[in-house]
């Protein structure tokens, strides 16, 4: 994936070093945002530096990854979008450990703006063609984010999740896998299959949405937030994907253009009950201090996919 042109003086900075600039500017930077979740150039200088952790970039040396003075640049940016995502959601109380599942659901009970019934009924071509285009930046890289947290669990929440990854990376078949999926649906659509081939037109908020997975998953001490934003994404997504798997067909998708989405109605159905009891319940009873931590994850992830789903229902009835 080739480095994206800047969009500001942040990510000018984290770019510049990667394609061969005096690292020193990065000891200076100043990193400063009215509205961290949605600035353009706080958000993709951070997923310029968390895509080091994935695949890379061309022509970047790898040893980028583990770079001090890249890493304490990227530290000041994380600690300015986490602060204000702690500041939006607010404080957490402790719950009991028991309680953890039946508060998820709570959460999740906030179905936000109707972007899946707009994508089912009145969507036109372009549209969808768009939001598959934004959805490309996470989804060619499906559960890769979530992946980072199997060695930090052990007993049955490590198990509750390496099955959902199983499912997630196709039970072994590389074509059943559901980045592979949703690149059948991108070709459908005539867009560019090469991974990342959206991040340089990717909106702020489909770059935090990714951002938000990268920022848990890379830090142990967020593990916590890490599987109940996943608890969060698959409590949520089988009927959105009925939608857009109708909302697919209704505009002459293919069986294999709506495959990802159909794939997704009956896998996340069985997903919402392991995520919610065997994944977090059981971490919460195992790692009760860490409880808040996950009702936290679940909670930022219903924020900025609201956040999301409202910005493109914005573009699309203009």
């Amino acid at each position: 994936m080739e480095l994206p042109a800047p969009r500001g003086p942040v990510s000018a900075a984290v770019i510049g070093v990667l394609s061969g600039r005096d690292p020193a500017i990065l000891a200076g930077l100043v990193v400063a945002a009215g509205d961290p979740v949605r600035d353009d150039d706080l958000q993709l200088a951070l997923f310029v530096c968390y895509e080091l952790h994935y695949r890379g970039w061309d022509g970047v040396d790898d040893r980028w990854e583990w770079n001090p003075g890249l890493l304490a640049a990227r530290g000041r940016i994380e600690a300015v979008f986490e602060a204000a995502l702690r500041s939006t959601v607010g404080e957490i109380k402790t719950p009991d450990p028991r309680d953890v599942p039946k508060l998820l659901t709570e959460i999740v009970q906030d179905e936000g703006p109707p972007l899946s019934a707009y994508l089912s009924s009145r969507a036109d071509l372009g549209q969808f063609r768009e939001f598959v285009a934004q959805r490309s930046v996470y989804h060619l890289r499906e559960a890769d984010p979530h992946t980072f947290a199997i060695p930090r669990l052990a007993g049955r929440p490590k198990a509750a999740l390496v099955e959902i990854q199983q499912d997630e990376y196709g039970n072994g078949d590389p074509e059943r896998m559901h980045q592979e999926l949703f690149r059948a649906t991108m070709r459908w659509f005539g867009l560019d299959l090469t991974y990342g081939a959206f991040v340089g037109t990717a909106s702020a908020l489909t770059l935090a949405i990714n951002n938000l997975m990268s920022l848990f998953g890379l830090h142990r001490r967020l593990r916590g937030a890490l599987i109940g934003q996943l608890a969060a994404f698959e409590m949520t997504s089988s009927l959105p994907n009925r939608a857009y798997g109708n909302g697919l067909r209704r505009l002459g998708g293919t069986p294999d253009a709506t495959l990802f989405y159909d794939e997704h109605v009956i896998a996340d159905a069985v997903h919402e009950q392991i995520a919610a009891h065997d994944l977090c319940g059981s971490f919460a009873a195992a790692e009760p201090e860490a409880a808040a931590e996950i009702l936290f994850g679940a909670r930022c992830a219903m924020l900025l996919d609201a956040y999301w789903a409202e910005e493109m229902l914005g573009r699309f009835q203009v």
